[in-house]
């Protein structure tokens, strides 16, 4: 049974927590940590994104060279720019395996199916806000996302030349489509980004937090306080920032010439790694199929699953590969093998 201490106060962040939550399922070979991690990078990539806007310049002719500028010549400004790209990738790998988690353990189920369509929308949050980011450096590396991830658009019948105007600022790339990227990044992405995450933490409390099995079918009644839970998460968080500060020194954020010509696709220029299973799939036939359809269909089943399957035996809640959800487990599966595959594939022919 977990120990109280009345002296021991609770703060503000205490009181996010639960007063209590069961020992077994707050181990980290159970959570991984990926919820907690997943904020923490989040926070670093929105300050850090933050100091970037002071001296970033969103024009053709100054982007890269401000970029530039940040990494050179600003105190700490490679550090920082380092900070901002390596937590913005690092985010994204964090909620693929939490998401992962929650198939793996069937806590995807009633009262949680809404808060996994809220999960799932910040997956595509975060995908969309990695790619404008990308984009922003307007510099030769970014070539492939910009000019193939936006023509795109174009392949989809009846609105696609609408939705082609609408993200990139008219019909040709150019000073508007910077400006646009600009403001679906700060805006238009991160503030309802910023909406749903808070709503997907609200949630998961009123939700109960982590899914575990009724009391009468738990083998085990120990419980951990919100103290206990708060002092492991600040000790997850100092050595996943530390982690994060070396990968930053050691290798540091990518850049490249500026963009001479937007529209002369250097024939070695590749998708960012996130989107390198789209580039494999678009050498194999029809863009719109298989570079728009594809996708879609992978997140609709993806955030169905809940909805269409039952929910796991309660007495296998709180665990790994329960068997009343092996179907899922082996439809998700698949979907990560051929992904993986497909990246892999993409990586082998890049020069």
């Amino acid at each position: 049974m977990h120990r109280y201490n009345p002296q021991m106060r609770p703060s503000f962040f205490h009181h996010l927590h639960p007063p209590t939550i069961p020992a077994q399922q707050a181990r980290w070979r159970y959570t991984l940590g990926a919820g907690g991690t997943a904020v923490l990078l989040a926070l670093v990539v929105g300050s850090t994104g933050i100091l970037e806007m002071f001296y970033y310049i969103p024009t053709p002719e100054q982007a890269a060279l401000s970029v530039q500028t940040i990494t050179y010549l600003v105190p700490l400004g490679g550090l920082v720019r380092s900070l901002h790209y390596w937590s913005a990738q690092l985010l994204l790998m964090v909620m693929g395996v939490h998401l992962l988690r929650v198939f793996f353990t069937g806590a995807y189920s009633a009262p949680r199916r809404f808060n996994h369509l809220l999960g799932m929308a910040l997956l595509v949050g975060g995908i969309l806000l990695d790619f404008t980011g990308y984009v922003l450096r307007w510099d030769q590396g970014i070539q492939w996302a910009l000019v193939v991830g936006t023509n795109l658009l174009k392949t989809i019948p009846v609105v696609g030349e609408s939705l082609y105007a609408m993200s990139t600022g008219g019909a040709d790339l150019g000073a508007t489509t910077l400006i646009r990227f600009y403001s679906w990044h700060i805006f238009g992405i991160t503030l309802p980004f910023v909406v749903f995450a808070v709503w997907h933490l609200f949630h998961v409390r009123r939700d109960g937090g982590i899914a575990v099995p009724p009391p009468a079918l738990r083998t085990t009644h120990e419980r951990i306080s919100r103290h206990e839970l708060v002092r492991r998460e600040v000790l997850a968080a100092l050595l996943t920032a530390a982690a994060l500060v070396l990968l930053s020194v050691a290798s540091p954020a990518p850049i490249a010439a500026p963009i001479i010509d937007v529209r002369a696709l250097n024939p070695n220029a590749s998708a960012p790694w996130f989107f390198l299973w789209v580039q494999e799939l678009l050498k194999w036939g029809n863009p719109f199929i298989l570079g728009v359809l594809v996708p879609l269909g992978v997140l609709g089943v993806l955030s169905a699953i809940p909805y269409i399957v039952g929910k796991p035996a309660p007495a296998e809640l709180g665990r790994w590969f329960p068997r009343s959800g092996r179907g899922i487990q082996v439809l998700v599966g698949l979907i990560v093998a051929a992904v993986a595959a497909l990246t892999a594939l993409a990586l082998i022919r890049v020069p």
